[in-house]
């Protein structure tokens, strides 16, 4: 077991000088919402950067950004078109906790980002370290982080044992961080120990000529940079399938194919996908539920998605239909037509919109 790893002050200090004299000097400043800082601007950039790229963040942030200037508006949007706003950027859970926390700042905090950060880990889907980074980066309060980048970094300087999740390398690394953190300029000591991570104490090749720590690194001393962190054991990922029903009714004017809402929680929670179905006996039943009869079907070419704990491998089935009565369909909230030509301001799963895409070229 990892035992507590102290720093004397004038080894903390040196580490933070570093550190921060290279944020200076070579830290990223430029982004979106690097400008203007407020802490509703870093919250959405720190939710939108978890498990996703920056180049990819980008465009994304700017969008939601013009949509959604203020903590209120967002409150107030409808969720489909919050959803939407996130299709593409997947781990939808983070869009349905920005919109209920924004709703949570709305009732009680008048639609002001609050300023404590234990009133800021309480809101849905923000944990320490993100609440951190907010308050730190946004209103230079002394706060410690610990995202994956910030791990890698303090995991190799120190010789830190174990992996990500691991609740006693966690452990230590927050001792640590606690210890380097500087309480003058955590702002920049923060976003310069996040850009590390991403830039120079990269996963597979670290350049460690550039990094400002490099000559106290015991990883570096002892050539063990690839040893840390260590990797997590792996388990086999599952293995599971799907089919994919997409009927659809054709028309001089339309092309359209049915979809459902899924539930707010789960997988593909809150987001509008096409009916699955365990095997293709059950698609009369469905068809019949919905209205529908079938003409022809045609089965599309089978895809795998991947998510974190499991492989999906997606059967879809082409159906056009007929429809047997012009009444709404079971559920009408939970159903739409979607127009290929046309398209809907909703959240659409990664699944479907690879789907969508090949149905409308």
């Amino acid at each position: 077991m990892n035992n507590p790893i102290t720093i004397s002050a004038n080894s903390a200090e040196q580490f933070g000088q570093q550190v921060v004299s290279w944020y200076h000097q070579q830290g990223r400043k430029h982004f979106p919402w690097q400008q203007d800082k407020t802490p509703y601007r870093v919250w959405i950039s720190e939710i939108m950067l978890q498990q996703t790229q920056v180049a990819t963040v980008i465009p994304y942030y700017q969008r939601f950004m013009a949509s959604f200037p203020t903590i209120t508006d967002l409150a107030n949007a409808d969720e489909d078109v919050v959803l939407h706003h996130w299709t593409g950027l997947g781990y939808y859970a983070r869009a349905r906790n920005l919109h209920k926390a924004a709703k949570i700042m709305v009732s009680d905090f008048k639609g002001l980002f609050p300023i404590e950060i234990e009133q800021v880990i309480a809101l849905p889907g923000i944990g320490r370290s993100t609440a951190g980074a907010i308050l730190s980066l946004s209103l230079k309060q002394h706060h410690p982080i610990l995202d994956g980048n910030v791990k890698r970094v303090l995991a190799r300087s120190y010789l830190v044992e174990g992996y990500n999740g691991l609740s006693k390398f966690d452990k230590a690394l927050w001792q640590l961080s606690e210890q380097l953190t500087p309480a003058i300029e955590t702002d920049s000591f923060n976003q310069a120990m996040m850009d590390l991570g991403a830039t120079v104490c990269t996963r597979s090749k670290p350049t460690c000529p550039l990094c400002p720590v490099e000559q106290s690194c015991l990883a570096k001393a002892g050539e063990q940079q690839m040893n840390y962190p260590q990797k997590k054991p792996k388990k086999k990922i599952p293995e599971k399938k799907t089919i994919m029903v997409i009927p659809r009714i054709l028309n001089e004017r339309t092309n359209r194919v049915l979809m459902e809402k899924r539930p707010p929680t789960g997988i593909w929670g809150g987001l509008w996908c096409f009916h699955e179905i365990d095997e293709l006996t059950e698609m009369d039943e469905l068809l019949a539920n919905l209205s529908l009869k079938a003409i022809s079907s045609h089965t599309m070419t089978e895809f795998r998605h991947t998510f974190s704990h499991f492989h999906l491998d997606i059967t879809p089935v082409l159906v056009d239909c007929e429809q047997l009565e012009l009444t709404e369909i079971n559920e009408p909230n939970q159903q739409k037509w979607y127009d290929l030509h046309q398209g809907l301001n909703v959240g659409l799963a990664a699944s479907t919109q690879k789907l969508l895409t090949l149905l409308s070229d």
